[in-house]
């Protein structure tokens, strides 16, 4: 599978959770979204300018980009863990810590203003600082696992996601 039927076929199935996706799919389609997104941030630039320290830039295409292409990567991601023979809930680990760290600072940033300031520092405060650097690290521990399964070769045969993709080759021709 090459680039425009990968691209293609991602975004055929914009909203699909169901089936499998081999790498060439996923990857790039992934290549295609980042390389978008950069070419949006340029319009953007070339738009509204590149920002200063004193006026921030204005960003439009680049999140709008983002937001257009978060659900069909999610779908695809999703289908290649599937591939893989893995559910696709996993992609959500490492968001779901990072909601839990961003949860996690915002209460003790809320406890250190309440407290007083650094002169005021708890055994509490210290514990939460603790476990938000323990989530830290196992949110990336968890993203570096999620790339590599993303990564791994397709699961030969039928598995519980469904039967093993066609192999397609290059060029877009179907085989």
């Amino acid at each position: 599978m090459g680039f425009t039927e990968a691209v293609r076929t991602c975004l055929t199935n914009y909203a699909t959770f169901s089936g499998r996706a081999r790498r060439p799919e996923y990857w790039w389609f992934f290549l295609f979204v980042v390389l978008g997104g950069m070419v949006a941030s340029l319009i953007d630039g070339a738009l509204f300018g590149f920002g200063t320290e004193d006026a921030p830039e204005t960003q439009v295409f680049g999140p709008l980009w983002s937001l257009a292409m978060f659900l069909p990567l999610l779908a695809a991601g999703w289908r290649r863990m599937h591939d893989t023979g893995r559910a696709g809930w996993y992609l959500l680990i490492p968001m779901l810590i990072s909601f839990a760290v961003l949860f996690l600072l915002g209460f003790e940033m809320a406890a250190f203003l309440a407290a007083g300031g650094p002169e005021t520092i708890g055994p509490g405060l210290g514990a939460g600082l603790a476990l938000v650097a323990l989530l830290t690290v196992a949110q990336i521990v968890a993203s570096l696992l999620i790339l590599w399964w993303l990564t791994r070769p397709t699961q030969k045969g039928r598995n519980a996601f469904g039967p093993e993709p066609p192999v397609r080759p290059r060029g877009g021709a179907r085989a």
